[in-house]
């Protein structure tokens, strides 16, 4: 047996900020903290650990939107992970920055299919082969093509998209670089459990993948999905748990002998505490609390936003608000843009940010009514409602849809109560990365639209018209109508 090893592989994905533990049943839960303990004491209990995240350290909370970033880096630093791949949230300061942050970082940032579309030179190190205790671990890092989305105001940066073209790149780099003494060949992705599956279908058995640590679609897993005998993980997300790989590797063979997995909570029974990191993040949050600390409102009760692909308090409110204060006849709000499951009572400018942490302009298009419903029909394709390359909308009111799951479609659009108009002009507000994204995101071109009538913008942040309308109000109170109608929901199935 002394050629056989023990590896153990913690994981993490889209910890967007999630900094700060929260009382939880009597119990703190989560926290960068907390983790940093639990890491710490695994790596003082076991021979051999490495600790992995699968994208998106940054977005969600008022410290990382302050600095840009750079207090994230810093507290990751801490969290010394051994390898990160990139997700879509890496480039939301701009790609020039990230390539700053990443001077910043003391670990390894890879990823295998972002590169200059001058001359395709990749933007960072597509893989790492890290040793420990004599074995050789290659990770290889794979990001949504969301990145590409965000990424294309920058003209020069290109992405290999689809999962066809990652599993070519795969390929590629296990041709050049897995040579017959790698011990253990891992994929750390930012595409989301439907598409790492797909992949893991496509890939060549003789590429050596052993498994696929994952991120983007925050899936809570009970067990790993195997697929083609690679087995499939992610750790939800933030810093509530963290996932676990313990390994047995056999070094003659080169391969994994055997493992197992489980999600681990992070929580004061079994964490310990990161003094050190704890005065680390005290310092942010003291530099921030003057600026994030003001009142704006008062909610009538607790608003929420628990999920992106069904209607919410939030985001009809927020659809509202932006809809009433630019003069739109409709806003097209996107669910993905609020990052907390709730908000209220009470409202500070801190939680105004932390549930929607960014600041695109919106953008005016105006549509004929038989665009809209081709746009909106578009959002309840067959594919998307199976979760593949979607994004979700929260419709101002007026807008009234009822989507059949059994049909797979949209079987009612309607405005003011009437069926819409074909030849009628609609003036739709839309977000930045939104309106440039609209062929992807709705299935109709920008040249469509501006034929109707030129785009405009009328705010160039959007946080600004929350900010100010809620400041305005003494109680808010969210709108009880339905506009999204999920038709099998509704009858109980």
């Amino acid at each position: 047996m002394n050629h056989f090893k023990q590896l153990t592989i913690l994981h993490s994905n889209d910890l967007h900020g999630d900094f700060l533990a929260e009382q939880v049943d009597n119990q703190l839960l989560g926290g960068v903290s907390m983790l940093s303990g639990y890491i710490q004491k695994v790596r003082a209990e076991e021979k051999n650990v490495l600790y992995t995240i699968s994208g998106d350290m940054f977005r969600g909370s008022v410290i990382d939107s302050e600095y840009k970033g750079l207090s994230t880096i810093e507290m990751m630093n801490m969290l010394a992970p051994d390898v990160v791949t990139l997700g879509n949230h890496e480039v939301d300061y701009g790609m020039g920055h990230l390539l700053f942050l990443e001077k910043c970082a003391r670990f390894p940032m890879i990823n295998a299919n972002l590169y200059l579309a001058t001359n395709q030179i990749r933007l960072f190190k597509s893989h790492v082969i890290l040793e420990i205790d004599g074995m050789k671990v290659m990770f290889i890092g794979i990001v949504t093509e969301e990145v590409l989305a965000q990424a294309r105001q920058e003209q020069l940066i290109g992405s290999f998209i689809e999962v066809h073209d990652a599993v070519t790149e795969v390929g590629r780099i296990c041709n050049a670089h897995h040579t017959e003494d790698i011990d253990a060949t891992i994929l750390l992705t930012h595409i989301g459990f439907e598409e790492d599956k797909v992949l893991a279908s496509l890939l060549d058995p003789n590429w050596g993948i052993d498994m696929i640590i994952g991120g983007h679609t925050h899936t809570l897993l009970e067990k790993p999905c195997v697929v083609a005998g690679i087995p499939i993980v992610q750790a939800v997300t933030g810093t509530d748990q963290v996932g676990r790989f313990d390994i047995l590797i056999d070094t003659a063979t080169h391969s994994i002998h055997s493992y197992s997995w489980q999600l681990i909570p992070i929580n004061e029974k079994h964490c310990p505490r990161d003094r050190a990191l704890e005065a680390l993040l005290s310092k942010y949050q003291e530099a921030t609390n003057e600026k994030y600390g003001r009142y704006i409102t008062r909610f009538a009760d607790t608003y929420t936003h628990p999920t992106r692909n069904r209607e919410t308090q939030l985001g009809k409110l927020f659809a509202d608000i932006l809809r009433d204060s630019l003069g739109l006849d409709i806003m097209l709000f996107a669910s993905g843009s609020l990052r907390s499951p709730e908000m209220g009572p009470l409202v500070e400018y801190r939680d105004l940010i932390q549930m929607f942490p960014f600041h695109d302009e919106i953008i005016r298009v105006t549509v004929k009514g038989h665009q809209l419903k081709q746009m909106i029909s578009y959002l309840y394709r067959p594919d998307a409602l199976k979760g593949e390359h979607s994004e979700f909308y929260q419709y101002s009111q007026g807008i009234k849809v009822v989507v059949s799951l059994k049909e797979q479609r949209a079987i009612e659009i309607s405005f003011e109560g009437d069926p819409i108009d074909d030849n009628r002009l609609f003036k739709v507000g839309l977000q930045g990365y939104h309106f440039r994204n609209i062929s992807r995101f709705f299935g109709i071109s920008e040249e469509e639209v501006k034929k109707n009538a030129p785009c405009k913008i009328l705010a160039t942040n959007a946080m600004d018209v929350l900010d100010e309308d809620l400041s305005q109000r003494e109680l808010v109170v969210c709108p009880e109508d339905r506009r999204w109608i999920i038709l099998e929901e509704e009858n109980g199935f």
